[in-house]
């Protein structure tokens, strides 16, 4: 299973892309912290980018970008995390802290913005995870979901490839039949989220759809851009 983790490597950094438009920060030296800058946007996008991706939004801040340019005066900002692939458990994990603390903050700070989440492949596993509860991927203990008044500020959620992928779901999107390699369980079902969900995977995708299929995996804004943007769109609120 690592060895198919790691076979993606090369092609995805064919499919980066920068992005810098994370949320701005000021260091307070006398206590030695850092501290967020939070400035409300009455759309606000956090993204969780693939694995092997550099830091930033990676492949899906394009859709980001254009969520955007539809909404004046949106924002973005991408969570810190490793986005590994060999050490992906620990990885994903510190990933759904992250993306648990940075919605967590922004939705208390911002009480009338509209909070889209967006992640691609193992960033799609964090979004899940930090909503709907995570863990149980390689032996490790589950994790509770956000606290529902955090999660009820997310109008709308896109995932592109999820490992985490359940076939059957009435948020999937994609022709998949068949589960990613570490498909949710019950007990942290995404269904109470459902109808502000669409994740995407094709049947043959990899990582999705235990398939054999990399480059299907990768190629997920070339065929559901449009579909999501629209599905974006009939979420918010004008």
């Amino acid at each position: 299973m690592l060895t198919l983790l790691l076979n993606t490597l090369a092609l995805l950094g064919g499919y980066t892309t920068a992005f810098p438009m994370d949320t701005p920060v000021f260091t307070d030296t006398a206590n030695n912290i850092v501290v967020r800058q939070v400035s409300c946007a009455p759309v606000h996008i956090i993204i969780a980018r693939a694995s092997t991706e550099p830091p930033g939004p990676g492949m899906i801040g394009a859709l980001a970008e254009q969520v955007i340019q539809a909404n004046p005066g949106a924002t973005n900002e991408s969570i810190d995390y490793p986005a590994t692939l060999s050490d992906y458990q620990d990885s994903s994990e510190q990933g759904t802290a992250a993306m648990t603390r940075t919605l967590t903050d922004y939705a208390n700070a911002c009480p009338c913005a509209q909070i889209v989440l967006m992640g691609y492949s193992q960033g799609a596993h964090v979004v899940g995870d930090t909503l709907c509860g995570g863990g149980g991927v390689l032996g490790n203990a589950f994790t509770p979901p956000i606290d529902k008044a955090i999660g009820d500020r997310v109008f709308a959620v896109v995932q592109m490839g999820d490992p985490r992928f359940v076939a059957g779901k009435s948020f999937d999107a994609g022709n998949s039949t068949s589960n990613g390699l570490f498909p949710r369980p019950a007990n942290i079902s995404c269904d109470a989220y459902g109808d502000r969900i669409r994740s995407y995977c094709d049947e043959g995708d990899t990582y999705c759809a235990s398939g054999n299929n990399t480059l299907l995996h990768v190629t997920y804004l070339d065929r559901y851009t449009t579909d999501a943007l629209d599905f974006v769109a009939g979420k918010l609120v004008a």
